[in-house]
């Protein structure tokens, strides 16, 4: 059945002592730094909760795929309380971005939506790149599941970023941002739940 959820402890074991995988980790560890930078200057230039949402999103996937490195190859109950960790950061980071838009609600911004769009397409490309070399890998255990389910995230996060570019620039207001980034913190803890459950599913499976 190659690489299923219902694969064994040994072959789950060798596909996180695969080569391959840590190098793909390593290149989207890379990537994600990279554009938690340049998404959190723009997101500061552009007045938008959507993009600095996602900037942050970047920041915690970086760590996310420094805890799967630093995990890869040890006893299943190890990556799923790592799990049980990124599970938790996820549900942080979702309801502070709920905060944040409703503090941008509150207190107003003006967002410009062309370099929400530009800076929106650049992490969108990223995004996508990372999502399809980590695809193969979804159905694995709790630890390898939630890089994927960041990773498809993010390409969704990044796609309601460029609506909320259009949204923006076609009412002149400020609520499509403010709506894509409670769309991004819904994503977040979401994927929160699903991780945790398998997590747990898997301690107790030990």
């Amino acid at each position: 059945m190659g690489k299923s959820c219902c694969q064994t402890p040994e072959a789950d074991q060798s596909v996180h002592n695969n080569p391959r995988w840590r190098l793909i980790l390593w290149i989207a560890l890379i990537a994600n730094g990279a554009m938690f930078v340049f998404e959190i200057i723009g997101g500061v230039a552009a007045d938008s909760r959507a993009l600095q949402a996602d900037a942050l999103d970047f920041l915690g996937d970086a760590a996310n795929y420094a805890i799967s490195l630093g995990v890869a190859g040890i006893a299943l109950a190890w990556r799923a309380r790592a799990a049980l960790l990124k599970a938790a950061t996820m549900l942080v980071f979702g309801v502070w971005v709920i905060g944040y838009a409703i503090h941008g609600l509150i207190v107003g911004s003006s967002p410009e939506p062309e370099i929400i769009g530009l800076v929106g397409a650049l992490a969108l490309l990223v995004n996508v790149i990372v999502a399809l070399m980590l695809f193969s890998y979804r159905n694995g255990d709790a630890n390898m599941r939630s890089v994927w389910i960041c990773s498809r995230n993010d390409a969704i996060g990044n796609i309601a970023v460029l609506g909320a570019a259009v949204g923006v620039f076609g009412t002149g207001q400020a609520w499509p941002d403010l709506l894509v980034a409670g769309i991004m913190a819904g994503l977040a803890i979401s994927g929160s739940a699903e991780v945790f459950v398998q997590a747990r599913r898997e301690l107790a499976e030990g």
